[in-house]
């Protein structure tokens, strides 16, 4: 029986919209793709919008997504350790993965080690010195009082009004997940950048740029990891013998930036 070693990163699923392929078909890709990783896979890391839009109700969730909970579910039954993200998609999920699959949620940016590797993780919203309009809305949504006030809203009014702010900020961003804008544009590179100035780390791995990259900063070390998405790029990371790999699930296109 082969050694259960492989650290997995996975993001941006936005599973709830349309892509390349439709919602549906993309959850049942992911649930393949969960199955052939299983005889190795000793914890995956989802690091945000899993979820295209996302409200948790004390008693209700948005519909569907079954194939993936139910896999999830199973994996964490058979020992898989699975950790899991806030994304700026699905940044209003509170406890219905704690408490129904026993799995964390974390909405901060993460130290870990595995194999004597350093690692930060996050989905990476938010993060470096740009963005502010985005971070004073982070601000508003993450408010408790008004979580709490949009609850009293009904779920088929709240859920319809989240999926029309996820398609919108979408909408906004396209144009900028085309191509790898240059280390002075990226802003997470330049959270990396600072960061390493002060600790030393191996790898950062974030999602939320849509693009799968790979890029080693200045220090000629420190490598900025960004998972791509499943919307069109269908990637993911593989830490295995000290070794991360950015790699493709059933698309032989795929392409690493820069």
């Amino acid at each position: 029986m082969e050694k259960k070693d492989a650290i997995y990163f996975v993001s941006d699923f936005h599973l709830g919209t349309d892509g390349k392929l439709t919602s549906k078909e993309r959850e049942r890709k992911l649930v393949r793709f969960l199955d052939s990783i299983t005889h190795d896979a000793e914890t995956i890391y989802l690091l945000g919008d899993i979820f295209d839009y996302w409200f948790e109700y004390n008693r209700v969730i948005p519909k569907g997504y079954v194939r993936l909970l139910g896999k999830l579910a199973n994996l964490k039954d058979a020992g898989v350790n699975i950790e899991f993200f806030t994304g700026n998609h699905d940044i209003w999920m509170f406890k219905y993965f704690e408490e129904e699959l026993d799995i964390p949620i974390h909405r901060e940016p993460l130290f870990v080690e595995h194999d004597g590797k350093k690692f930060i993780l996050a989905h990476g919203d938010g993060l470096g010195p740009g963005d502010r309009s985005y971070k004073m809305i982070k601000k508003v949504f993450t408010n408790p009082f008004l979580q709490k006030l949009y609850s009293t809203i009904h779920p088929n009014i709240g859920l319809r009004l989240m999926r029309k702010f996820s398609s919108k900020s979408r909408e906004n961003s396209d144009l900028e997940e085309l191509k790898f804008l240059g280390a002075d544009r990226e802003w997470l590179v330049q959270f990396c950048e600072s960061y390493i100035e002060e600790s030393e780390i191996d790898y950062f791995v974030f999602g939320h740029r849509h693009l799968p990259i790979d890029y080693k900063l200045s220090n000629n070390h420190s490598r900025y990891i960004n998972l791509g998405d499943w919307l069109n790029h269908f990637s993911y990371a593989k830490f295995k013998n000290s070794k991360l790999d950015l790699l493709f699930f059933e698309n032989e296109h795929g392409k690493i930036y820069p």
